[in-house]
Order: structure tokens, then C-alpha cells, then sequence
């Protein structure tokens, strides 16, 4: 897997404010790529991230995901829907565009260093 997207990402997922949250979509709408692609970056490299921030489209996780992201979402105030799979996305979502902003700056090291490398 490409470094370069992998940093791309995992800086995207670190951005998300504690209590909040992303779904693979948004985080790839940010980075310019499919949600399978996140989903292939967090599955991968995610353990040293704050991958509990990122869930899928209804603010879901896998029930063993779920089991390891509980304790990090109560810490965090992110409250589980009755229905015990995920949170209520609408509610936790982070402020997306400004996640974007963050990361575009975030990121700026990143077009440098491709740029001193093609010259």
C-alpha cells in the first residue's frame, strides 16, 4: 500500500475531534478516495490512530469493533444508539469541512516534500 496514502489518511483520522466522529465516505470525500480505500488504510495501519472515530455510513462498527471502541466512546461522550450497533451519525458527525480545512493544511508537508523530490 502506498505510504503516501496511508499518511494521507491516518492524518485525516487524527483529526477528528474526541466525540465526534467520520465515516469512511467523508474521510475519503477529504483524502480524494473510495470509503473501501480508508477502510483498507484503517484495517491496515489504523491500530495507532484514533480509529474509534471512524465508522461506517450510519455511524455503525462491526459488534467486535464496537466491543473495542466502547470504552473510548464513553470516555469521549459518544453515546451508542439503543439498537447497540454504532452511534447516531447525525449527532456525532465531525464539521466536515472543517475537518477538511485542518487537513489540507495538515498535509501541506506532504505536496512539498513530491514537489523537492521531482526537482
Amino acid at each position: 500500500m502506498d505510504e503516501r496514502l496511508v499518511e494521507l489518511v491516518l492524518r485525516a483520522v487524527d483529526l477528528i475531534p474526541p466525540g465526534r466522529v467520520a465515516a469512511y465516505g467523508d474521510l475519503g470525500r477529504i483524502v480524494g478516495i473510495g470509503p473501501r480505500q480508508v477502510g483498507a488504510v484503517m484495517s491496515r495501519h489504523g491500530d495507532g490512530s484514533t480509529w474509534w472515530r471512524v465508522t461506517d455510513a450510519a455511524g455503525n462498527f462491526a459488534p467486535d469493533l464496537l466491543e473495542r471502541a466502547r470504552p473510548h466512546w464513553l470516555e469521549e461522550g459518544i453515546v451508542i444508539r439503543s439498537s447497540g450497533r454504532g452511534c447516531r451519525i447525525e449527532e456525532h458527525r465531525a464539521d466536515l469541512d472543517r475537518l477538511a480545512r485542518q487537513w489540507r493544511t495538515a498535509v501541506a508537508d506532504l505536496d512539498e516534500d513530491a514537489q523537492e523530490a521531482g526537482s
